[in-house]
């Protein structure tokens, strides 16, 4: 069953977006402003985008049924990845350790982040009706399908950038 463009171009757009954002906040992230905490029980800048780009990577690559980007980056994270972090890990229930064991330099976050956003595009362009109605977890009712899967990731991405946007305000506020 064929997909309407617009659709496929509605997605590629918005995740476009999303790749603009994380590019756009990796920038100019000093280590202070990457590893500041607006508390003492805040996520960090830094784990935020590591996050949002391993929840991305995870969910769209089970999606395509192909590996993950982060197979092919893990090597390069793990010295900035404290001991406590796993593997396949995406960042879910982390404790405050070892969000603040998530240390990369801002600039492999964005490149990794590129690679996930070089995966989802290719996903995105095999998308039709019948890819888009299939049930991929069974667990919820009701059932979550590919559709649901996509704009669930959109909507944490998105929701992580913003946080990302207000702790990294905050940081120049207090540093100025």
């Amino acid at each position: 069953m064929s997909l309407d463009p617009v659709t496929t171009d509605l997605l590629d757009d918005a995740f476009g977006r999303v790749r603009e954002l994380v590019e756009q906040q990796c920038s100019d992230l000093d280590e202070s402003t990457a590893t500041f905490q607006v508390d003492d029980g805040a996520n960090t800048p830094v784990w935020l985008l590591w996050h949002l780009a391993r929840v991305q990577d995870d969910h769209v690559a089970a999606l395509a049924d192909v590996p993950q980007a982060w197979d092919t980056w893990a090597e390069r994270f793990a010295p900035h990845l404290g001991d406590g972090i796993e593997h396949g890990d995406i960042g879910y229930g982390h404790d405050l350790d070892q969000v603040l064991s998530v240390r990369p330099p801002a600039e492999l976050v964005d490149a990794y982040h590129a690679d996930v956003h070089a995966l989802t595009r290719r996903y995105l362009r095999t998308l039709d009706a019948t890819e888009l109605a299939r049930v991929v977890d069974e667990r919820w009712d009701p059932p979550v399908t590919a559709s649901a899967r996509l704009v669930s990731v959109l909507g944490d991405t998105l929701q992580h950038l913003g946080q990302v946007a207000f702790v990294v305000g905050v940081a120049q506020r207090r540093s100025s």
